[in-house]
């Protein structure tokens, strides 16, 4: 014996599990098959059993803890908060000054913008209500993602939808998130963080729209950094103290309400569309 665990021990393969939930919150099935030397079969196996005992809660692509309570219906999610999710949008207008191609996340918070982008615009997204909501337009143009449909989120993800984001070329990627804190941006969906990250690659400028009740909140599943982002824009709601804690850790954070009196009080004549610079967040769309 070379005192290695044994991983085709099924109790140690469960205690393993266990460990990383533990500690990340979250396990791919697929890597963690490989890193264990067993078939992903096996460990989605095991990631049922886990869940039937009480352990986890088996999510796309892998498990997370058990009730971190970011599985709530769709339908449910876009009713709380209806308000500030609306006023969020209409702020993100501005940002999206002189933007032809703009890519739109999956998620609650953005999918109101759909309706409100000026005529002439290219929506690019995998969010099945946002590509509803472009077909119902006749003045606007329509690149939908599709690939495995995920009820969860009402969004398409997987190889496919990742290979055709990498095709384009996108002015600004408007995203949405489970939780943000100075760590970094985060979800509940590992196959929902690939296509965020993959659009943020894809973007020029990236905005991240959450409403003040994903502030300092948790998720299991790390998008990446706070620089993955140009600007966090959330309501009025949020607390100062978590605005703060995020500005001192490199943010840009612009919150709707305060963003559009500034606005309002500074009509200047207004810069070029060519050459928009959105007030003092220095984000512009050239």
């Amino acid at each position: 014996m070379d005192g290695r665990v044994r991983y085709t021990d099924a109790p140690a393969r469960r205690e393993e599990l266990l460990r990383r939930l533990s500690a990340e919150g979250y396990v791919s099935s697929s890597r963690v098959a490989e890193e264990l030397g067993v078939s992903e079969m096996t460990i989605r196996r095991d990631l049922r059993q886990l869940e039937a005992d009480g352990f986890a809660r088996r999510v796309v692509g892998g498990a997370s803890l058990p009730n971190l309570g970011h599985g709530r219906p769709f339908d449910e999610r876009a009713v709380t908060g209806s308000g500030e999710k609306r006023a969020i949008a209409e702020a993100c207008l501005d940002l999206l000054d002189g933007a032809v191609t703009v890519a739109l996340d999956a998620g609650t918070t953005v999918a109101p913008l759909t309706g409100m982008l000026r005529a002439g615009t290219t929506i690019v997204s995998h969010s099945a209500p946002v590509i509803q909501a472009a077909i119902e337009r006749d003045d606007v143009e329509l690149v939908a993602i599709g690939g495995v449909y995920q009820n969860e989120t009402r969004s398409f993800a997987g190889a496919t939808a990742r290979r055709t984001i990498a095709d384009y070329s996108v002015d600004v990627a408007v995203l949405s998130a489970t939780a943000v804190d100075t760590s970094g941006i985060l979800c509940a969906n590992a196959l929902d963080a690939e296509l965020k990250q993959e659009l943020t690659r894809a973007a020029r400028t990236t905005v991240l729209l959450v409403d003040h009740s994903k502030l300092g909140a948790r998720a299991p599943i790390r998008v990446g950094g706070l620089d993955l982002v140009d600007v966090i824009l959330t309501d009025a709601g949020a607390d100062p103290d978590d605005l703060q804690a995020l500005r001192d850790a490199g943010a840009t954070v612009v919150v709707a309400g305060e963003h559009a009196q500034r606005a309002a009080s500074r009509r200047a004549p207004a810069p070029s569309r060519a050459s928009a610079a959105i007030d003092e967040t220095g984000v512009g769309v050239s």
